[in-house]
């Protein structure tokens, strides 16, 4: 049992809702659901009861909080007393390429955490930059895709960066295009359909090599190309040109509004998409707190796709 086991108690107890406690805790539901299970199980009772109508405190369950806020409260007068520091500002980076759902998650990070101090970073970047800033610890998060085609080269990266790649979801591919484009009916598109449109895609400054491009198939020959430096102009010259960009088909509409929409690509391809971490630092409380919000938001925009 902890003290920290005890204020996850009291506070879903004053809440009576698990994801609101979570929410003022600024942890994850699942994390906070199994610390419950952990303290119920050791201490052999049953806090709180789950019904329909929400979070219900048991009789014994009552009769331990009480106890528990003796306990906390003990314990924050102790710290009260000795302690003259203020908490520190908290820093959170990620780095990540032209990715919706990884804005969309760090939305829901910064409506959550109600603090009166902090510094957050969000880099959406080039490939090469992205995996530089993990490696020397800017960011503690990198979103990136690999393939058949560019994993060996950014697996190698990678080994010498100390850094390790975890999976997110592996995706088919899409198209982006505008809801006024005649392609947007369409069950799927195949590349001969794309030639007359404009093709977008995210250019990569000094290491501009099709290894670390952000898109799939870069080494086609295509007649319209244009490449840009940031997600905003891509998706209204998208909507301005009727152009073209190939990505995971995983858009945030909350973002982006209906102007923006995936058609599936016929192509024998698969895209991995995952996060990179240094290996020698330990997650901290924000990046796992992060990381629960991007598989969530994945999870919502996926169920979307048709």
């Amino acid at each position: 049992m902890t003290l920290q086991q005890l204020k996850y108690v009291i506070e879903v107890a004053r809440s009576r809702s698990i994801s609101k406690a979570a929410q003022s805790l600024f942890i994850s539901q699942p994390s906070l659901s199994n610390a419950l299970k952990e303290l119920e199980k050791e201490i052999g009772i049953t806090i709180f009861s789950r019904t329909n109508k929400g979070i219900m405190i048991t009789t014994e369950g009552s009769e331990f909080l009480g106890y528990a806020r003796q306990v906390v409260e003990q314990a924050e007068l102790l710290e009260n007393r000795y302690s003259n520091t203020q908490s520190p500002q908290q820093h959170f980076s990620v780095s990540a390429q032209h990715y919706a759902f990884v804005v969309s998650a760090f939305v829901r990070l910064l409506k959550t955490y109600d603090r009166e101090e902090y510094e957050f970073t969000l880099r959406e970047t080039r490939t090469y930059e992205i995996i530089d800033d993990v490696k020397n610890l800017r960011s503690e998060i990198g979103v990136l895709y690999m393939n058949e085609f560019n994993k060996k080269v950014i697996q190698k990266f990678l080994r010498e960066g100390n850094l390790a790649f975890h999976e997110l979801f592996v995706a088919e591919p899409h198209v982006f295009i505008s809801s006024t484009n005649p392609l947007v009916n369409q069950e799927y598109v195949t590349l001969s359909d794309l030639l007359p449109y404009p093709y977008l895609s995210y250019e990569q400054g000094d290491y501009n090599s099709f290894y670390f491009s952000e898109e799939i198939l870069s080494t086609l020959s295509r007649p319209k190309n244009i490449r840009v430096s940031d997600r905003a102009t891509l998706f209204n010259l998208l909507i301005g040109l009727n152009g073209y960009t190939i990505s995971t088909g995983v858009i945030s509409s909350e973002l982006n509004g209906d102007d923006i929409v995936a058609v599936p690509l016929k192509v024998d391809e698969r895209i991995t998409i995952g996060y990179i971490t240094h290996k020698d630092v330990r997650n901290s409380t924000l990046a796992d707190i992060y990381l629960d919000y991007l598989k969530e938001t994945i999870a919502e925009e996926r169920a979307r796709l048709p």
